[in-house]
């Protein structure tokens, strides 16, 4: 008999929800644009109730925007908290979904998420310490440290180090909290903020990538130096522009300048920073993922 499992990817701009038994057999899925808490939540308990009348439900994964509370132990467990999207700061989103649907909900950051659905399917296979960025609308970094997920006091806020400028860059940065942190200087909204239109609008050879790969490495030397990963996987919005990783790839290497005495940084960078094995439906497969694990 088939499980079936549910999966919500949570972004701070558009819902994505799934029910699948593998990336090869989803059974339904939709997509709606993140407004408030009410219509989007309600979107999503609408959508699993429907496809629950014909299958059973056997869980349900959440991979969420943050900042969230991911600690079991908790009693905000399952909320989102401070985040800066507007009415969704102290959403209780696990409760509102298990109250609606009764079955097991797990609950984690969208990056670690997607980690975990690489792990299993995609370009985190076989490793256990590897990190996943995702550069979009904003930037997140979670992962694997010893085949476990990263949670420790809240989770990783790998978008918000900061990291030091090249030289003459006097870009403020954009992060609310922060200014010039990675998220700040290296986002999507970020680009444009710097260069006034959208990056998809920017030609592959626009200045604007080569600093955009110069801030992404900066920030990648410091990954390396704090978690020694075996792998980084690069997604999101930005990294759709292929021709980043060469750039970063090279940034790196001439960054690390020979410290990191390993073939993987050595020789072996074509395979060391990577996009996603599942391409850009990590988020989701990343929240049945999430399902899935909650019953293993």
């Amino acid at each position: 008999m088939t499980k079936w499992y549910g999966g919500i990817e949570a972004g701070g701009t558009k819902f994505v929800c799934a029910v699948a038994s593998s990336p090869d057999n989803i059974r339904a899925e939709t997509r709606f644009p993140t407004t408030t808490p009410a219509e989007t939540l309600g979107k999503a308990i609408a959508f699993f109730q429907a496809q629950a009348a014909e299958v059973e439900l056997t869980s349900i994964g959440i991979a969420a925007f943050g900042p969230l509370d991911p600690t079991p132990t908790s009693p905000t467990y399952g909320y989102i908290t401070t985040t800066p999207k507007p009415q969704w700061a102290n959403t209780d989103f696990v409760g509102a979904i298990q109250a609606a649907l009764n079955v097991p909900v797990a609950f984690d950051t969208d990056v670690n998420g997607a980690a975990l659905g690489e792990h299993r399917w995609g370009a985190g296979q076989g490793l256990d310490t590897f990190v996943y960025f995702t550069i979009g609308t904003g930037v997140g970094g979670g992962g694997m440290v010893g085949g476990k997920l990263m949670h420790g006091l809240v989770h990783p806020e790998m978008g918000h180090m900061l990291i030091q400028q090249r030289e003459g860059d006097t870009f403020a940065g954009i992060c609310p909290y922060h200014g010039n942190c990675f998220e700040g200087l290296a986002c999507g909204p970020a680009v444009e903020a710097r260069w006034g239109v959208k990056g998809q609008e920017l030609g592959v050879d626009h200045p604007a990538w080569e600093i955009e790969a110069d801030t992404i490495a900066r920030a990648m030397h410091n990954i390396v130096m704090i978690m020694s990963p075996q792998r980084i996987i690069l997604g999101g919005g930005v990294m759709g522009q292929m021709q980043l990783f060469p750039l970063i790839r090279k940034k790196l290497q001439a960054s690390l300048n020979g410290y990191v005495q390993s073939p993987a940084i050595l020789a072996g960078m074509d395979q060391y920073i990577v996009p996603p094995g599942l391409g850009d439906r990590a988020g989701v497969l990343g929240a049945i993922a999430l399902g899935m694990a909650a019953i293993d």
